[in-house]
């Protein structure tokens, strides 16, 4: 990833985007001639920036979903947030046509009273699963009106799948006889990357469900100053520090790979799914 570029009014630019460099501004757009925006990231962009990149062939969005939970005493409450904006971003540039909407960073993490799944820590927000489908809906319905007409919903946490697949399932339905659809995008969670780091020769146990090996690599790469590094120590389902895995086992080039998969993953079945989704 390369930081953004600014690209002038009636220029011809061509960008190449990879995965090492990247900013927290996002990357570039990818371009085969000047257009009239400087972001992937729709909340980057002016009204008039949006309608034109429509204009211009830009009709799919991803939606991103993260969410604000417990991981570990040694990572961040905002981790699904940071790496699913990042991933989002890489995955817009490299289909090319593609904007990124704002992240949905209130998810069903469990109840509130009596507290179950992540509830139990300090610092998550839960939303009801109706309430989640609901705003999924409705930034569908939103974006479809604007003229996208691929909406890929990519989730980055297990407690969104299900309330993806059903937003999805019922608009495509509404929407049989229109041109918009909605993916709901599954090659991208849990991904690839928990099996590759077990072929490196790290066990399963090790590797974890929950806050493991596999996101803390990945923050590792990304934005280590999120990480708590005095704090990895294994984790265990029930022994009350949050986390299910061995932390203390990330490297970053483990997070390079496991960011690259899901990247790829995303960007196949998205472009996969603009045409099997018309059949």
């Amino acid at each position: 990833m390369q930081p953004v570029r600014r690209l002038l009014a009636g220029a011809v630019a061509s960008t190449v985007v990879g995965l090492v460099g990247a900013t927290a501004a996002g990357p570039a757009v990818q371009t085969s001639a000047a257009l009239p925006f400087t972001s992937v990231f729709l909340e980057d962009l002016t009204w008039t920036e949006v309608r034109d990149a429509i204009a211009a062939g830009h009709t799919t969005i991803i939606v991103p979903t993260g969410g604000t939970e417990q991981n570990g005493p040694h990572m961040v409450l905002g981790k699904h947030n940071v790496l699913v904006r990042h991933k989002a971003g890489e995955i817009a540039t490299q289909l090319g046509n593609a904007l990124v909407a704002p992240v949905v960073a209130y998810v069903p993490e469990g109840d509130v009273s009596p507290p179950t799944g992540h509830m139990r820590f300090a610092g998550t927000i839960t939303t009801p699963q109706d309430v989640f489908m609901k705003v999924l809906e409705y930034a569908a319905r939103s974006l479809r009106q604007h003229g996208f007409t691929d909406i890929a919903l990519v989730g980055d946490s297990g407690g969104n799948q299900e309330g993806q697949r059903l937003v999805a399932a019922a608009l495509n339905k509404e929407w049989a006889a229109a041109n918009a659809r909605v993916h709901h995008i599954t090659a991208y969670y849990p991904g690839r990357g928990d099996d590759w780091v077990v072929s490196q020769g790290v066990s399963a146990e090790d590797v974890g469900t929950h806050a493991g090996t596999h996101d803390t690599s990945s923050l590792m790469f990304l934005n280590p100053s999120m990480l708590r590094v005095d704090r990895m120590q294994p984790g265990k389902a029930g022994d009350g520090q949050g986390h299910v895995g061995n932390p203390a086992k990330a490297t970053a080039l483990f997070g390079k790979r496991i960011l690259e998969m899901q990247i790829e993953d995303a960007v196949r079945q998205i472009r996969e799914l603009h045409i099997s989704s018309r059949r």
